[in-house]
This record gives C-alpha cells, sequence and structure tokens, in this order.
C-alpha cells in the first residue's frame, strides 16, 4: 500500500470512531507504571495476579481472530501485550485488530503472566485508544537508513535506533555532572546576556539582528566572556555559565551555527589551575560513564603541555621569524581554506594549526599562543610576543580554550586597536571594539583565569560520535 493510501486509511478509522464515540486522542489516561516499573516487579506482581495499567506506543501486531500480541515501548523499556477474545469477547479483540495500528499510542489493563515461550507478558482486560498516528512507522514502511534524514527527523531516528537515543541521555548525564563538580567546587551558575549590542569573547563572525522597539542592531553573542568578567569585575569570585552561542560561520562535522559552551573564571586563579581543573573535571566524566564506553586513554596520569610554535615548527619546519610567504606557501601544500594573503604570520599559523591539531589523539594542551590572535589573555612574561592560554585538544578535536585573563585596561584598549587595524585590513573575525568593558576594567579586575569548554565536542569524543550532528537533536541542515 502507498504512503498516501495508508494515510487515508488511518483518517477514515478516525472518522469512524468518532462515530462510535471514542475519542481517538484523549485528555487522560490512568498510566500507574512505566514499563521498566513493571520488569523490575515480575516476580511478585504476576504472583500476586496484581492488575496494572500501563501505556505505550505500539511497536508490532502480530496474530489474529482468538488471540493477537501487541508489543508496547514507553521510554523505559518494551512488554508484550496478549489479547485473548475468552477474556476481553470476540467483539473487543476485533475492534482491537481492525482500528489500532503501528504507532499508535494505547493504555492497557490486565495481569503479568509468562508465556509458554517464556516471554514475559501482560494479559489485557481492558484498553483504551490514547493516540491514532496517522503515518507508518519508518520500520513499518522504508526504514531510515539516510544519515540526513536521520537528522532532519529526529523524532524518528530517536524511535529507530536505541544507541543514538542512548547518546542524549548521556549528553545530559554529563552536563549534569559538570554542573554537579563545579558547584561542589564553590563555583556560582550565571545568567548573561544573549542578545548583545557589541559581540566579543572571540574571534568569529556574528549574526546580526535588530530591536524593533529601540530601533538598534543587535548581535547574537559569540561567547559571554566579557560580560563574565564583570561580574568578577562587580564582586563574584567563581562563576561558570552554560548555554548557547552562535556564530555565523561555516559547518562541518565540528561546527554547528548554534552551539553549547560552558564558560568559567575564577578570580585570584592562574591558566595552571585552569588546566588542571579541566583536567580533573574531564577525568571524572570518564569515570561516571567509564562501565558504558572506554575512554581509558583520556585517564593517563597527566596530560603533557606542548608550545604552539614548537608543536608547528615539528610538524611543518616553520618559526615566526619565517616570512609569511612560506606560510602561506605551507598553508596552500596542506588545503588550509579560508587564507587571506593579508593574514599576519600568526592568524595563518592559527589555520595551520586547526588543520594538524587531527593528530594528537591523547589529551594535550598546546599553550603559549600568539598575542594577535589572543586579544583577551594576558602576555607570556618570557616572551611578550606570546599569551598565558591553552588549547586543550582530545582526539584531534579542540575541547577547551583557556588563559589567564588580561586585566590591564590600558593593554587591552591597545589590544582592541590592534584588532580593529586587522579588522580594517580584512580581518572578518577581528575582536570589535567594546568601550563599556574597558570602562568597566578601568575599576579594576583581580587576577584571573577564565575557560571555556564547548560542550558539544566533548560528548561527541566522550561518546564516540563522528560528527556534531550526532549529539545534537536538531544540528542546522540545509534547507531542501
Amino acid at each position: 500500500m502507498m504512503l498516501d493510501d495508508i494515510i487515508k486509511e488511518r483518517i477514515k478509522k478516525i472518522h469512524q470512531l468518532k462515530k462510535l464515540g471514542i475519542d481517538p486522542y484523549p485528555e487522560k489516561t490512568k498510566r500507574q507504571f512505566t514499563i521498566a516499573e513493571v520488569l523490575n516487579n515480575f516476580a511478585s506482581w504476576s504472583k500476586n495476579k496484581k492488575k496494572i495499567i500501563i501505556a505505550g506506543r505500539i511497536w508490532s501486531l502480530r496474530g489474529h481472530g482468538g488471540v493477537m500480541f501487541c508489543d508496547i515501548k514507553d521510554e523505559t523499556n518494551k512488554l508484550q501485550l496478549v489479547l485473548k477474545s475468552d477474556i476481553l469477547g470476540t467483539e473487543k479483540v476485533k475492534h482491537f485488530e481492525k482500528y489500532f495500528d503501528l504507532g499508535d499510542f494505547v493504555e492497557a489493563q490486565g495481569t503479568l503472566f509468562i508465556t509458554k515461550r517464556g516471554e514475559k507478558s501482560l494479559l489485557i482486560n481492558d484498553f483504551h485508544l490514547l493516540s491514532k498516528s496517522l503515518r507508518p512507522l519508518p520500520k513499518a514502511w522504508f526504514g531510515l537508513e539516510d544519515a540526513e534524514e536521520r537528522f532532519r527527523r529526529r523524532y524518528l531516528d530517536l524511535l529507530e535506533n536505541e544507541e543514538v537515543k542512548k547518546r542524549f541521555i548521556w549528553r545530559s548525564q554529563i552536563i549534569t555532572n559538570i554542573r554537579n563538580f563545579l558547584n561542589k567546587q564553590g563555583y556560582l551558575e550565571v545568567e548573561t546576556p544573549i542578545l548583545q549590542t557589541v559581540y566579543g569573547g572571540a574571534n568569529a563572525n556574528p549574526f546580526l539582528t535588530k530591536l524593533d522597539a529601540l530601533k538598534i542592531k543587535l548581535y547574537l553573542r559569540i561567547a559571554p566572556e566579557l560580560y563574565l568578567k564583570r561580574l568578577l569585575i562587580g564582586g563574584f569570585e567563581k562563576i561558570y555559565e552554560i548555554g548557547k552561542n552562535f556564530r555565523n560561520e561555516g559547518m562541518d562535522r565540528e561546527h554547528n551555527p548554534e552551539f553549547t559552551m560552558i564558560e568559567l573564571y575564577s578570580a585570584y586563579q592562574t591558566r595552571e589551575d585552569l588546566m588542571k581543573l579541566s583536567e580533573k573535571l574531564i577525568k571524572n566524566l570518564v569515570r561516571s560513564l567509564n562501565k558504558e564506553i572506554d575512554n581509558s586513554y583520556i585517564l593517563q596520569k597527566l596530560w603533557p603541555r606542548i608550545d604552539f610554535e614548537e608543536f608547528l615548527t615539528k610538524q611543518i619546519g616553520l618559526t615566526f621569524k619565517d616570512q609569511k610567504n612560506s606560510w602561506l606557501k605551507k598553508a596552500q601544500e596542506l588545503g588550509v581554506e579560508n587564507i587571506n594573503p593579508k593574514d599576519s604570520v600568526e592568524k595563518i599559523a592559527d589555520l595551520i594549526f586547526k588543520k594538524l591539531r587531527t593528530t594528537i589523539k591523547n589529551p594535550t594542551f598546546i599553550i603559549n599562543q600568539p598575542l594577535t590572535i589572543s586579544p583577551l589573555a594576558k602576555q607570556n612574561p618570557q616572551n611578550p610576543q606570546k599569551t598565558l592560554r591553552f588549547l586543550l585538544v582530545i582526539n584531534g578535536w579542540e575541547i577547551a580554550n583557556g588563559f589567564s585573563e588580561l586585566n590591564d585596561p590600558l593593554d587591552q584598549k591597545e589590544r582592541f586597536l590592534m584588532q580593529a587595524k586587522l579588522k580594517k585590513e580584512g580581518d572578518k573575525e577581528a575582536h570589535p571594539q567594546d568601550q563599556d568593558f574597558i570602562e568597566a576594567l578601568e575599576y579594576g579586575m583581580p587576577p584571573a583565569a577564565g575557560l571555556g569548554i564547548g560542550i558539544d565536542r566533548l560528548v561527541a569524543v566522550l561518546t564516540h560520535a563522528p560528527s556534531l550532528k550526532e549529539i545534537i537533536f536538531f544540528p542546522f541542515m540545509k534547507p531542501k
């Protein structure tokens, strides 16, 4: 039967049910237990002939006439229902066979028993339709094998693939564990604006919108950093925010225009303190998932620190003293995209690094990034052209970015001016000037360190997902 014919047939059933005085979409159910609760108590409840009421989606239908078998699923598990005409009556079994289809939601009342084949089941003495589905489930019709269709219709993907569902449960557990870990460390969770008049906190291209009430343009935040630092200035010492950021950039396995991050800031702490904190946090997350996923490589004793320039020199034989043409040539050889000949050597080096970091499997801190690509980080006193910054790379993914925070308002102002110059020269991702933030800094900000962790990327690494699309419920997709 064609799909359109199936839908027409099910709509016809809805009209017939209404004529019989049956609401195909009732408001209430008398469900008492989840299927998991039923299975956990199966031995005692079946022995005592306890009457129970459960509900779920019909997953399979078989049999006809005097006996029918029906598997239903809820969020927790699956259970077989058995309908017998000598208990329900012939007419009621025929009613079920005629009007109930795969995908419908049903409420079932009965007692538990084990069939001759040894399957735990519910022998039904009453049932009610809870929701009539119009479209057949993919497994019964055409399957859901195309990856793009899986992402576009995630609701079906979740129904069909337990592994997909399990990944999203892990994601929720990871975020909960992050919160619990930081709360125990004395951090306070805060919220800062998503709509901003001046975007900042990262080098990225923003989304632009407008506020009709004030007739001004606004940006969706690319990072919460500058507002969180204002809270440090305001007297908070240990804060974090988990929320959405937005960057108007390309889409690939590591990038989605809308993504989830955690940023945290600690007064009176350093880059080294937050490297230790991030290592402790992520190892704690690995241990919490250890029974289900093998991430033993992350639990090595101490994650190494490698200088940014030294890593590149070892990989491609260039240093920051080499001519720009040499860097441009190497970038071209490596197939690096979005290179602007006007870019600084350091910017080109950063793009090359993004290409080469895929070779790093074990957790590694890449430290001492150049000043020109780190406008919010403190200078490295041992080399003023570098900063007290770090990136954490795990299995080729850039997971975290952190640094000892720049709290010198005069230096910060100079950095913003330098970024403005880069923007004029064509760097679309150069950091804009934020005069209000400079003014806030002038009141004094304590020495502090900050850390940003990409939640989506971290979840992808910890759950062995090949792409962010696998761990974002509804990733952005190109319109059909």
